[in-house]
């Protein structure tokens, strides 16, 4: 792998010659266009990476849309140079299918420019016929004849991703040139299990997990003893050592670690704010090769490209990010953590609750917080009426969980 690949900051002129010849990701927005931004000022990409071995050029910070499935804010994405675009047919949560098909629309003959994930949710049992017409389906949204990488979607059980089904489904469809790389995503509890396997097993071509300060130990380490916040998914960091040493490709979601941004607002100044903070510590892995963060406004895209190019986490950085985990650890739940999924003698699916609430009051996203609890066999219900609260100190980060789960009942039981 190259310097410049790994996300050496280059000047401007370096910047276009070196990238000039790149086969996918740079030639979307074109040097004049790149030339133009760099010379006025606006935000835009400033660096863009080999994705492992799969050859494909991506920036570093790429636009997810699972919040959103507005036209004019992927254009304007494509415009500030974005050029990787994740998506999936269950987006935007409680609107699948409109998120592929706005991608479609707005990335109408740009096709050759820019790089297209998406990812289905399949089970143990699910078969290639399913699999193939849910890619089609996809492909009809996203008006194209092939996407560049198809992942498994949310995985968190090992039979899932050993389904044969699936890799039956992958040499069909890259034979048929519909697919031209596949993995997996994930952010369970058992991520680290299954991302093991995956690449023991060589089984994928690209990963995309959570990640964030947060997972990471050597976060904490900076700071005094009396710090008392610990890392969930600390195996994480030598997964990622693992899969970019064999060429697989690495991206990361979850890097807000909640992202409550406003929380943020007294502490942060131009060119120093929290979501460029947290940004700047995942780029400054040299395992990672990119991220993938919702972006529901110009003003959000305009302020995360702002991290790009800049793999040095800063002292103001850390105190930034020492402040907001300071300032959450009792109300965030861990991606991954799962400690209280079998605390409740009623089987109330306490993870999959609180990830709702957090759409709702973290993310701010009313929608996917009530699809996302609507679709539970076992919400909380039963916590409005508990008496026995036997989840209380299932949290090992000391979060009130039975507090928590009763106001998500509150708010989002009435649908």
């Amino acid at each position: 792998m190259k310097k410049d690949d790994r996300g050496e900051r280059l000047g401007r002129r370096e910047f276009l010659q070196g990238t000039a010849a790149a086969t996918l990701g740079v030639s979307a927005v074109g040097l004049p266009a790149l030339e133009a931004l760099a010379e006025t000022g606006e935000p835009s990409v400033k660096r863009y990476v080999t994705l492992g071995k799969t050859g494909l050029r991506i920036p570093d910070i790429s636009f997810g849309t699972g919040a959103t499935d507005n036209v004019d804010l992927i254009r304007h994405a494509y415009d500030r140079g974005i050029t990787y675009f994740d998506t999936a047919g269950g987006y935007p949560m409680g609107k699948p299918g409109l998120a592929e098909k706005s991608l479609g629309e707005a990335l109408a003959g740009k096709r050759d420019k820019v790089v297209l994930t998406s990812k289905t949710l399949i089970k143990s049992d699910t078969n290639r016929r399913q699999l193939m017409n849910r890619l089609h389906s996809s492909l009809a949204r996203l008006r194209t004849d092939y996407i560049d990488i198809f992942l498994n979607h949310g995985v968190n059980d090992l039979d899932v991703l050993r389904n044969p089904e699936w890799f039956e489904f992958v040499e069909a469809a890259k034979k048929q040139g519909k697919i031209r790389f596949a993995g997996m995503s994930g952010h369970g509890g058992h991520l680290i299990s299954c991302l093991d396997a995956a690449l023991d097993e060589d089984l994928v071509d690209v990963i995309l997990c959570a990640h964030n300060y947060g997972q990471d130990p050597a976060f904490y380490e900076r700071f005094t003893r009396n710090f008392d916040i610990v890392a969930n998914q600390v195996g994480l960091p030598r997964i990622l050592e693992k899969a970019h040493a064999k060429g697989v490709g690495v991206l990361v979601m979850k890097t807000l670690m909640g992202s409550r941004l406003n929380d943020m607002a007294p502490y942060e100044r131009p060119g120093s704010t929290y979501p460029q903070a947290a940004f700047r510590w995942v780029l400054s892995n040299p395992n990672i090769d990119g991220l993938v963060v919702s972006m529901k406004s110009r003003e959000q895209i305009d302020e995360y490209l702002g991290a790009s190019g800049q793999g040095v986490v800063r002292q103001s950085d850390l105190r930034l990010l020492r402040t907001y985990a300071e300032m959450n650890s009792e109300t965030y739940c861990r991606p991954g953590c799962n400690a209280c999924a079998s605390a409740c003698p009623d089987a109330v699916a306490i993870p999959e609750v609180l990830r709702a609430r957090m759409y709702s009051t973290d993310y701010g996203d009313e929608l996917a917080a009530r699809s996302t609890y609507a679709e539970l066999e076992r919400d909380a219900t039963a916590c409005l009426t508990c008496s026995h609260e036997s989840c209380t100190s299932a949290c090992p980060y000391g979060l009130e969980v039975s507090s928590l789960t009763k106001q998500t009942a509150g708010a989002l039981g009435s649908v």
